[in-house]
């Protein structure tokens, strides 16, 4: 290439310099609010901040005392066991829905919306509807008991062993709907030719879904777990609208904790120190999907 056509071109700094410059704001944006905020909150979960922060450290004193708390152990318990439920049944409803829509059915537009509906609702109204259907004296136990089956019971919200799972029916209820659509996306990409090609070698459907389509979707599942899995990390609407984290603490989770301690109980350093315990779990769901998108999980040319 001649001196004079490299001279014409612009240089890698140069291109797209409006759009470079356009995107100074946003990114000092992201540089100093969420990543100054993020340090800030590091920094402050090793003093003994109270009503306000201040520089005080105390080392480990906040994260002994954190892991010590019962209700922060009860809220880990929680997130646990309703993060292992809702990555699984969401994933498995949504997908079953999906292969169901995938069918080319009557009215698919009409189910699709009906399906899709609960997610255009906010936590608050979602958790307050069920909290009314899970009431016993009007709500899904009265109904059933009202056609003649006396001893039906049905009232997770106020049994403190299983009231976990009174908010994961509401979450499942209101995030399917967006798992069945991105899968729905994913199923529509597959070539038609691999269904003809199935059916030709007398495969059964299953076995097509699970060896051949499955795989060619991993990533849409992989987008579709950080989806659920950030969702289920800073699980709080939910639980205040529902329960408010009873009966006694039953029901807590961590970003309750966080709200309580930061803004109840003024206790700035243990509301910081759970928030970090927090960012760290985001982080470890973060960083392995950005490392197998954008990293090592694809093969360089």
């Amino acid at each position: 290439m001649s001196s004079n056509a490299r001279a014409g071109r612009p240089s890698r700094l140069t291109r797209n310099l409006s759009a470079k410059i356009a995107s100074v704001p946003m990114m000092l944006t992201a540089v100093v609010i969420f990543l100054g905020g993020t340090v800030w909150t590091v920094v402050y979960s090793f003093t003994s901040s109270k009503l306000l922060p201040r520089l005080k450290f105390v080392g480990l004193d906040q994260y002994e005392r954190l892991w010590s708390t019962p209700r922060w152990l009860v809220s880990i318990e929680n997130l646990a066991i309703y993060g292992i439920f809702s990555l699984v049944f969401s994933l498995v409803i949504g997908f079953v829905l999906a292969a169901l829509m995938d069918q080319k059915i009557r009215f698919e537009n009409t189910f699709r919306t009906i399906f899709l509906y609960p997610f255009a609702l906010s936590f608050i109204v979602t958790g307050l509807v069920w909290q009314w259907l899970l009431n016993p004296e009007h709500g899904i136990q009265s109904a059933v008991r009202a056609m003649g089956w006396a001893g039906f019971d049905f009232d997770p919200l106020y049994n403190s062993s299983i009231v976990i799972y009174g908010i994961l029916i509401a979450a499942l209820w209101q995030g399917t709907g967006l798992v069945m659509c991105l899968m729905l996306a994913g199923l529509r990409g597959i070539d038609e030719d691999i269904w003809k090609a199935s059916r030709v070698d007398g495969i059964p459907m299953w076995k097509t879904y699970l060896f051949v389509v499955i795989p060619m979707m991993r990533p849409v599942f992989v987008t579709t777990l950080v989806i659920i899995a950030s969702g289920i990390v800073r699980v709080y609407d939910l639980v205040v609208a529902q329960t408010s984290g009873g009966p006694g603490i039953a029901s807590e989770v961590p970003a309750k904790y966080v709200y309580d301690y930061m803004f109840q109980a003024q206790n700035l350093g243990q509301g910081f120190a759970a928030s970090t315990m927090m960012l760290i779990t985001v982080a470890i769901i973060i960083v392995p999907w950005a490392y197998l998108e954008f990293g090592g999980g694809r093969k360089r040319v």
